[in-house]
């Protein structure tokens, strides 16, 4: 990893102007981010049908739409607050998220999380992929071959683009989406919207059951945190000073707020519209608030998640540049975040096309098992970040792998796969495993918060011995460069 004094490049302001900033050092003449604009970005990210399809899982497990709601809250009220403590990270080190992890994991160590975000970001590109192709297929009848190449080439243009390309988009999809759902909303609590026959004639008997509340719950607690390697690179151009409870609440009421809304407006729409399919009983119920409305939602919701392909597109290359650049220092140029969203782009697309929809559920295993792998992750970083280091890093020292953070971190390596293997006997990966615990419950997936507090407990515990006095004077060095850095942007 380079410096900002090492970089060759520096980055504009202009409109149209790409990014220039990747893996490397945000100097605080280019800290041009706004705390305020977080909330907009996060609640984006989960305004969306894919949201909508979480709320499905407590009906379709006989759980009432009041306890599914009820679930489907809690979850994400406590899953949330893993993903916003991130948030404080980007602009307090003016870093992406997983360059820190080598604070944690050492500087060739990090590898082992990165592998996992990876194949979380392209994983989520490939169902992303897929939905939208085949939402518009049969909204309209488009050849779902050529949106899939049209949507891989929209995310690619806007990661390419980036930080701010992404933050605007999101920002213009806010002020549209939010009207549109509001009324779909009003439409529902006022009881204006009716059920059409055929989805009338659908009775599910719906009730409470202890294993159906606890899948809700758990579904919707671990939606949030996979957002948990992202959240530092959409927050690294704030100001270095920006208020760490600010930053966190908007990042936490953002992403929390638009998940309880679509995924109990989901659960409505399973119980009521009796589709089985989120874009489908999106649009049914928009018709039936006035014709033509259905498909104005489905499109928002569609021009939502292709934006979100853009910031997974986005992350994942930070991600890839990451790692090669722990395999061989690299110069974190224009050009090389070109050529990589590239190869992502062509990567997930081309797995979206061999697979088909056919493959969704299985790409949703997938993405299960990158939620295990991811957990114990988070839980070693915050627990590094709060109750260790308490925010204070020497930034110059990531990018060497004889500092302070070593090439391994035995410490992060221990804690980390200490909640991986804590929590196999907990899987639930469908039509592959079923850990003897998770069936000893019933089915309910606890292997996310097994992994979580195993890991935080167990790193925890191996760093007992840790001293961050002993680290001052490579802090105290790091500040000072970093600071002629700041300076020198700001003249």
């Amino acid at each position: 990893m380079t410096t900002a004094a090492d970089a060759t490049e520096t980055q504009p302001r202009a409109l149209f102007a790409v990014e220039a900033r990747s893996i490397d050092y945000v100097p605080a003449g280019e800290r041009h981010g706004r705390v305020g604009d977080q909330g907009p970005f996060w609640f984006m990210g989960n305004f969306q049908f894919f949201t909508i399809t979480i709320g499905f899982i407590g009906p379709s497990l006989h759980l009432s739409l009041g306890y599914t709601a009820l679930a489907a809250m809690l979850g994400i009220l406590f899953g949330t607050g893993f993903q916003a403590f991130h948030a404080s990270q980007g602009p307090e080190l003016g870093l992406p998220q997983m360059v820190q992890s080598r604070a944690q994991f050492g500087y060739y160590g990090v590898v082992v999380p990165l592998f996992a975000a990876l194949f979380t970001y392209i994983g989520f590109n490939v169902v992303d992929n897929i939905l939208i192709a085949d939402g518009l297929h049969t909204l309209w009848g488009a050849d779902p071959r050529v949106v899939t190449a049209l949507v891989a080439l929209t995310a690619a243009v806007l990661a390419i683009w980036g930080h701010d390309w992404l933050h605007l988009a999101f920002k213009v999809l806010f002020w549209i989406s939010m009207p549109l759902f509001t009324l779909l909303t009003i439409a529902v609590i006022a009881g204006w919207l009716h059920a059409p026959p055929a989805a009338a004639a659908v009775k599910i008997p719906l009730g409470f059951a202890w294993p159906a509340f606890l899948t809700q719950f758990a579904a919707a607690a671990s939606y949030n945190i996979t957002y948990a390697p992202y959240v530092s690179d959409y927050s690294r151009y704030l100001p270095k000073n920006t208020p760490r409870a600010a930053i966190i609440a908007n990042v936490y009421l953002g992403s929390s707020v638009s998940a309880i809304w679509l995924i109990c407006l989901g659960a409505w729409l399973a119980i009521h519209m009796a589709t089985g399919d989120g874009l489908a009983d999106l649009r049914l119920a928009g018709d039936l608030v006035f014709k033509g409305f259905g498909a104005l939602l489905a499109f928002a919701s569609i021009c939502a998640m292709l934006v979100t392909m853009g910031v997974n597109a986005y992350s994942g290359m930070l991600t890839v540049v990451t790692g090669l650049d722990s395999l061989r220092p690299v110069q974190p140029t224009r050009r090389l975040r070109i050529v990589v969203i590239v190869v992502l782009a062509a990567v997930w697309s081309g797995l979206a096309l061999a697979s088909g929809g056919d493959a969704v559920a299985l790409l949703g295993n997938t993405l299960v098992a990158m939620l295990y792998l991811l957990t114990p992750w988070t839980a070693v970083n915050l627990v590094d970040y709060f109750l260790l280091r308490h925010g204070h890093y020497a930034v110059t020292e990531f990018n060497n792998p004889g500092g302070i953070y070593g090439a391994f971190g035995v410490r992060g390596l221990t804690g980390y796969f200490a909640g991986f293997a804590a929590s196999v006997p907990f899987f639930v990966i469908q039509g592959v495993w079923i850990g003897p615990a998770a069936r000893a419950l019933g089915g309910v997936d606890l292997a996310w918060l097994v992994g979580l507090v195993v890991a935080a407990v167990v790193y925890k515990a191996v760093s007992w011995n840790f001293q961050l006095s002993r680290e001052q004077s490579a802090i105290a060095a790091s500040e000072t460069a970093l600071a002629a850095l700041d300076a020198a942007s700001l003249s």
